[in-house]
């Protein structure tokens, strides 16, 4: 608790101060460009990944990246968020964003990790049409292949539940909101987005690097992503 107070008084002297006019500017409203939904993993840290400054995105993080499809009756805090981003904040851009040496997908591969979290397991549910996928069509891959890959498929499954929710579908077809799928690699710290034309997660670097050809699936092609 120590660093926490100590970086509040940074903060407040070596930030806040010498630029109180933005941030009494923020105080009147945000207008920020994109929502971005990612991990609570403490690692992901999506202003210091997109060098954003506070008011640019709006996030939103739980466990897994998950974005439970829309359910009539069922609130969520999901859905609350991405119907006010929508909404009351006219965002246009929605990004996905997963990540390697995830935990809660390392969760989803081996169920035996959540034994004693049940509410743990029960949430990633949400992940597991990700999981039969990659049983299915990556049967060939094991270990941290196999964990890479479903970080991959994950981002693209909640990428259709998000097709569900009502704003969502209606900014959709009216042509007002893009869809982003992105995995941040921890270990190097590149960001991949997913390319629905080739089919491939393709570096978004300045080289923009493809990597191996991917399996295709219904309307949204994924696979594996060495590069990833």
């Amino acid at each position: 608790m120590e660093k926490l107070i100590s970086g509040i008084h940074k903060f407040q002297s070596d930030v806040f101060a010498p630029n109180c006019a933005f941030f009494r500017k923020l105080a009147d409203g945000q207008s920020p460009q994109a929502l971005f939904i990612t991990c609570s993993d403490s690692r992901m840290v999506p202003d210091m990944i997109c060098q954003t400054d506070p008011g640019e995105l709006f996030v939103l993080r739980n466990a897994g990246n998950i974005v439970p499809p829309y359910s009539p009756g069922s609130p969520s805090g999901e859905a609350a968020t991405i119907e006010y981003a929508l909404r009351g904040l006219n965002i246009r851009h929605i990004i996905v964003c997963g990540h390697t040496r995830c935990g809660a997908m390392q969760a989803v591969l081996q169920p035996e990790c959540t034994a004693n979290m049940p509410r743990v397991k029960q949430w990633l549910d949400h992940a597991q049409a990700s999981a039969e996928i990659v049983c299915t069509c990556y049967s060939h891959l094991t270990g941290e292949a196999r964990a890479k890959v479903l970080v991959q498929e994950n981002v693209l499954t909640q990428l259709e539940h998000l097709r569900t929710h009502p704003a969502v579908a209606t900014a959709l077809a009216s042509g007002e909101l893009k869809l982003h799928a992105w995995v941040y690699k921890m270990e190097t710290g590149e960001v991949f987005a997913y390319d629905p034309e080739s089919g491939q997660f393709a570096n978004l670097g300045a080289e923009a690097i493809p990597a191996h050809p991917l399996i295709r699936r219904g309307p949204m092609n994924s696979a594996v992503h060495a590069g990833v």
